[in-house]
């Protein structure tokens, strides 16, 4: 990762720890404060407009969870379930087709 991602995201973190909107304006602003030189306003922008309306205290509690955190409980047993049959049915049609006994002829014959 570059200098200017990383600056560009620990200024979009303090933003957010500090509870202000993210913009690429106040992004550029910490930066400037923390006298980094080499950062292009564009990584200000693009991490603005990815951070707009999001809240990053939010995505970085939920790392990981996916989508699956706001799924009821229900669900996501009912569609734990059913990924557990189709693995089965895989590991059933896997075993057909690794099979060398019904071509006849083996390795080493």
């Amino acid at each position: 990762m570059s200098t200017a991602e990383l600056a560009t995201s620990y200024a979009a973190l303090i933003l957010a720890d500090d509870g202000v909107e993210i913009t690429a304006d106040k992004i550029q602003t910490i930066i400037k404060a923390a006298k980094i030189e080499d950062v292009e306003p564009i990584w200000a922008s693009l991490f603005a407009k990815a951070l707009e309306g999001k809240d990053v205290k939010d995505l970085l509690s939920n790392v990981g969870s996916g989508g699956a955190a706001a799924a009821p409980a229900a669900a996501g047993a009912a569609a734990a379930g059913g990924a557990a049959e189709e693995a089965k049915a895989e590991e059933k049609v896997e075993e057909k087709e690794e099979s060398d006994e019904d071509m006849g002829f083996g390795l080493f014959d």
